[in-house]
């Protein structure tokens, strides 16, 4: 999930302009009205956390997908559009949650106009809500999510994945970015390339973390690299202390987290920091976030400096010329001079949306989520790409980022092959 530089959430009603509807109103509060005169009406949910540390992304998310659909007029062809923003967070979790997770996806279900659902953020989310949106026939896109084991059962996937997430045995849901067979080859490949020798691998439990840290695991030992162990954390311990000591007395040189920066994340760089004080630190896509990279929120600027992660965004620059242009755009709109890169997969998940709700020609779930499933060759503000049987995209290129100064750098793209 989760790179880059990026602004400072503030409140949502002041950042995005949504009024209640971007706290998880009722579809009626929408951002786009539906046009007068349209042959039908349909309306695109998404579901992501707009509390807690996953908040300046997410925004990032729903401020790219509302530009998508005001460049579009609100419609798709000839049928109008309506967008409805949810949360899936909970003030006092501070993080999505199962229970709001699936009432954020039993809402759209029941909602006979929705014709695509954006979501999940976080693999974990999705792993509650595509059973329910995939009974329902609902199409889902995911802008983030990256564990394997949500469409495949590759090495990453635990047992009874992914055929236990689609009980009418069709595939609903489908996702922009490279699942974690990618990711996990290329934090291995960066290691390596860094000179990493021992390596201590941990992850958060969660269905991201420990399938990422799997994928992590076979790679680092296919390249040559000794993992000491995979540590799985609790994210409500007050320190890793001591695994961080157990790391140092294995003679570790290089420490990588499979998580979110919302389960403790920077108290596990913080600790391995202090008891490795030579070792070079990595994360995910998963920790690539402004409250993660902030010395205020996250780790501090000397942890910082020796950490790097992960993300499948490059830089702007890397973009195709649409993709350029939508920089060029959202900054215009939102005055952000260095957008989250999760603005522009926020804007491409419902740019591909619109993409199959023009394609069905109908408007009706059954044939978005057959249009869905028949992109190919996509020419897209991310390059071009195709959607798999599976739900994966064609997409493979991961980006490289360092922490200067609070926000996330472009280092450099690794090209890692899954295998």
């Amino acid at each position: 999930m989760h790179s880059r530089s990026m602004a400072a959430a503030g409140c949502l009603v002041a950042v995005l302009g949504f009024g209640v509807a971007a706290c998880g109103s009722d579809s009626s509060d929408t951002n786009e009205p539906a046009s007068t005169g349209a042959a039908k009406a349909v309306t695109v949910y998404s579901s992501y956390p707009l509390q807690g540390a996953g908040r300046a992304q997410s925004e990032a998310a729903v401020n790219g997908a509302k530009l998508a659909l005001e460049q579009a007029g609100g419609k798709a062809g000839d049928i109008s559009v309506k967008y409805s923003p949810q949360d899936d967070s909970t003030a006092q979790a501070a993080n999505w949650t199962p229970e709001q997770t699936s009432a954020n996806a039993r809402k759209a279900a029941q909602d006979k106009s929705t014709a695509v659902y954006l979501g999940e953020f976080n693999s974990g989310a999705s792993a509650v809500s595509i059973p329910i949106l995939n009974e329902a026939g609902i199409a889902q896109i995911s802008p983030s999510n990256t564990a394997v084991g949500l469409t495949t059962n590759e090495p990453g996937a635990t047992p009874g994945e992914p055929d236990k997430y689609y009980p009418t045995g069709q595939r609903t849901y489908a996702r922009i970015v490279p699942k974690d067979t990618i990711q996990g080859a290329a934090l291995a490949t960066l290691m390596k390339e860094d000179g990493c020798t021992k390596v201590q691998l941990l992850n958060d439990k969660e269905v991201y973390g420990a399938g990422l840290a799997r994928n992590i695991d076979a790679s680092a030992k296919a390249q040559g690299l000794t993992v000491i162990s995979n540590e799985a954390i609790d994210k409500n311990s007050a320190n890793y202390r001591s695994l961080a000591q157990k790391a140092k007395t294995a003679a570790a040189d290089c420490m990588v987290l499979a998580g979110i920066t919302a389960n403790n994340a920077a108290q596990v760089f913080k600790d391995f920091a202090a008891a490795l004080p030579s070792a070079k630190l990595y994360g995910p896509d998963g920790v690539a976030d402004t409250t993660f990279a902030s010395p205020k929120s996250g780790i501090p600027a000397e942890v910082a400096d020796r950490t790097k992660v992960t993300i499948a965004t490059l830089s702007p620059d890397q973009y195709p010329p649409q993709g350029q242009e939508f920089f060029k755009s959202y900054t215009e709109k939102y005055g952000e001079a260095n957008p989250d890169p999760y603005a522009i997969y926020g804007y491409e998940a419902m740019e591909l949306a619109l993409d199959a709700i023009k394609r069905s020609k109908t408007g009706e779930r059954a044939d978005v989520v057959k249009a869905l499933f028949t992109t190919k060759d996509r020419d897209s503000v991310l390059g071009k790409y195709s959607i798999d049987a599976n739900g994966d995209t064609s997409l493979s290129d991961y980006g490289v980022y360092s922490i200067k100064k609070g926000e996330l750098e472009f280092d450099k793209t690794i090209k890692a092959a899954a295998g």
